[in-house]
């Protein structure tokens, strides 16, 4: 299995939807209002133009917008969707590098640490920073070895991020610094505590995601020494135009 697939199967088993239905060459998601993530359908074989119109009503029976998740290689597919009025969404980088490179961080005691079940004040910042209820559920739902990463700074919970591991590899999602508390190395210091928690959990591959607009984020996982190892975006139709 190459790299990229590999990823693309960690993003579902670490992020999971709340349901999974195949119709057609399509796998249509119910995300439970947990984000375009865990709601976008995606194709699994060769399709026309007449498909899609399959997988539109497959969305539009769970109630929930059209949108398409298009993996890189999947050119055809973004080209007859953008002649059927999808716009390009949410461009979406993936990062990857041995958990070695991350393991080399290494932070203060007690300045993050991995727990789970997430203590009140995890949930309590992920709400604020606007990963509420039905996105805390996603993680919540997943498989197999899963943690959250408190992180503490001059005093205060400072950070936290959610890391979980498929088959050897782990990605961390929903990183988020408290605003009064970055650019002091918080980030630094939770992928540090994530990296060790996976490798010791078994993991030797770390990654995470990040939508491309999200220039802090990238900078971070840059200077990491994480590698761009691939990218998808979405497509979405508005519903004045569905």
């Amino acid at each position: 299995m190459n790299l990229k697939q590999t990823l693309y199967d960690t993003i579902e088993a670490t992020w999971p939807a709340a349901e999974v239905a195949s119709v057609g060459n399509w796998t249509i998601r119910n995300g439970a209002g947990g984000g375009q993530r865990v709601s976008a359908c995606t194709v699994n074989g060769p399709v026309s133009a007449e498909d899609i119109s399959q997988a539109e009503d497959a969305m539009l029976a769970l109630n929930q917008g059209l949108l398409f998740m298009v993996r890189e290689d999947e050119k055809e597919l973004d080209r007859m969707l953008a002649e059927r009025g999808y716009r390009e969404h949410d461009p979406v980088v993936m990062y990857h590098c041995p958990v070695e490179t991350l393991t080399k961080i290494a932070p203060e005691r007690l300045a993050a640490f991995p727990v789970w079940p997430p203590l009140a004040i995890i949930n309590e910042i992920w709400t604020e920073q606007g990963i509420g209820p039905a996105r805390q559920a996603v993680m919540v739902r997943a498989k197999g070895p899963k943690t959250t990463i408190l992180a503490r700074q001059n005093d205060r919970a400072a950070g936290v991020a959610y890391v979980a591991i498929h088959g050897t590899t782990a990605m961390l999602h929903a990183l988020e610094v408290v605003p009064e508390q970055r650019r002091q190395g918080v980030a630094v210091n939770i992928m540090g505590c994530a990296a060790k928690w996976a490798q010791d959990t078994g993991a030797t591959d770390f990654s995470v995601i990040c939508v491309r607009d999200n220039l802090p984020a990238n900078r971070l996982y840059t200077s990491l020494n994480m590698k761009n190892v691939g990218y998808y975006h979405y497509r979405i139709k508005d519903p004045k135009r569905a």
